[in-house]
């Protein structure tokens, strides 16, 4: 009988040992299972907040695109891989209207026409700007180089804009303001003769830049030219025309140059804010 006992008993705390062992392992997955929802819940919470974010970007930038065509009233085109409105293609239709096709016969793309077409605007532009002893004119491709001699714009010594260069400032201004892509630098450039120092003119460098600089502050102030196309540079007597050898070769290396180009890319710019 106390055998039986025995037996019961020891059944009995077998089973409440396996028990407790069970409950332990079902207590540590169901913590291991709430650790795994609550990080499942964050990394939703993540991806719903990254989401929300590209989800705003693309509403951005669809609303940019239908204020764009509302306020072309038409719709984008792409030309030659470049996306314009329908309005920016007839600007640009307007630019090409009076170059001869013939002009255009080498023109490859969408970029290539634009730059032949404002090439040809700036020699048409050019036409009333006539060359003499004191003005010489050299077109390169999209590139006008204009050289004007020191005596028409200039006293000797002397950074101050003489009124004799009133006309052809004012032909130069004329050409620059038919085109708002242009960009235009404007050289000072001296003979190799030494100028006495001054509290203002120390050297050439300082005459040079002096004058390109007043060329620049004419164009802007007197002939209404953007100032934001136009660039001053002095170059001293370091990039002569010829040697400085005799009076009249130095006089020829005396001169102010301005170099006006088109610019295709800000061209391109500009379409695409209008």
């Amino acid at each position: 009988m106390k055998r039986i006992s025995v037996i019961v008993l020891s059944a009995l705390f077998l089973t409440a040992c396996v028990s407790k062992k069970k409950y332990l392992a079902l207590e540590q997955d169901n913590g291991e299972l709430k650790s795994e929802l609550t990080k499942t819940k964050v990394e939703k919470e993540e991806l719903e907040t990254k989401f929300a974010k590209i989800q705003e970007r693309v509403d951005n930038y669809n609303s940019k695109i239908n204020e764009l065509t509302e306020d072309n009233n038409t719709k984008l085109v792409s030309v030659d891989g470049v996306v314009i409105s329908e309005k920016q293609k007839d600007a640009m239709r307007e630019s090409l209207k009076n170059v001869p096709p013939a002009y255009m016969a080498t023109a490859k793309t969408l970029k290539d026409s634009m730059n032949l077409a404002l090439q040809f605007n700036l020699q048409e532009s050019m036409d009333s700007i006539e060359e003499d002893e004191d003005i010489a004119v050299n077109i390169q491709e999209t590139v006008v180089m204009i050289s004007i001699s020191d005596k028409m714009l200039f006293n000797s010594g002397s950074y101050k804009v003489s009124d004799k260069a009133n006309e052809i400032l004012q032909k130069i201004a004329n050409v620059i303001n038919s085109e708002e892509s242009l960009d235009v630098m404007v050289e000072g450039h001296t003979d190799n003769k030494l100028m006495k120092s001054t509290a203002a003119v120390k050297d050439n460098w300082d005459l040079s830049v002096l004058r390109a600089t007043a060329v620049v502050k004419k164009l802007q102030n007197d002939y209404n030219v953007a100032p934001e196309q136009l660039i001053a540079a002095g170059r001293s007597f370091y990039q002569p025309l010829t040697d400085n050898d005799t009076k009249e070769n130095r006089a020829t290396n005396r001169r102010t140059r301005i170099v006006i180009l088109p610019n295709i890319d800000k061209f391109f710019a500009m379409m695409s804010s209008n």
